[in-house]
């Protein structure tokens, strides 16, 4: 049903989709870029819908398990994150790496979104933890891409983290140079 609900609102807005989910990839991480908007999500997750990728995004385990809102949330694709302090230190929260590698791990399917800015404000360089949860849990880097100028969304190619995080970033943010966000002067490029 969303997916109808995803093309409708495709052909009507001139937005089209390019690229397939290989079948056989069960877990990884999708960096969503650029991310400007708040409208990123809305049409990163029509897009992956029509392509038929079962995506999944972290969200405070408090968001995604609220009484209200937690039914939606998980409709949409939220997982929960918990960064619950290990039992040798009840101080220290786990980094969001670690948990989402935990996620990873524990599931025998897991394609993850993530945005590597962190955030829809002007940043100068992109967060390292789409790499790090990547690498650490062994699974590919697919380059998921809403180009707001042409109206495309979709997937680029998959990418293997080779552990030259700065040589690899720089190879994969060749590929989103070309990309316009919604609001262009908040991206990176």
């Amino acid at each position: 049903m969303f997916k109808l609900f995803a093309k409708f609102v495709f052909a009507i807005t001139g937005w089209t989709v390019y690229g397939k989910m290989p079948k056989e990839l069960k877990k990884a991480v999708i960096i969503a870029a650029p991310h400007t908007s708040y409208w990123d999500f809305f049409y990163a997750r029509l897009a992956f819908s029509i392509i038929g990728v079962p995506l999944k995004v972290t969200i405070k385990k408090e968001v995604v398990n609220h009484p209200l809102m937690g039914w939606l949330v998980r409709g949409l694709g939220g997982i929960a994150i918990d960064r619950t302090p290990n039992e040798g230190n009840l101080k220290k929260k786990r980094s969001m790496v670690d948990a989402m590698v935990d996620l990873i791990e524990t599931r025998e399917e897991l394609i993850m979104m993530v945005t590597p800015e962190g955030t829809r404000k002007r940043v100068k360089k992109w967060k390292s933890g789409f790499y790090r949860v990547a690498e650490q849990a062994n699974v590919p880097i697919i380059l998921g891409y809403l180009d707001y100028a042409k109206k495309h969304a979709g997937f680029g190619p998959i990418f293997y983290p080779t552990g030259d995080y700065d040589k690899d970033v720089e190879e994969i943010m060749d590929f989103y140079r070309s990309k316009t966000g919604k609001y262009p002067e908040l991206g990176v490029f």
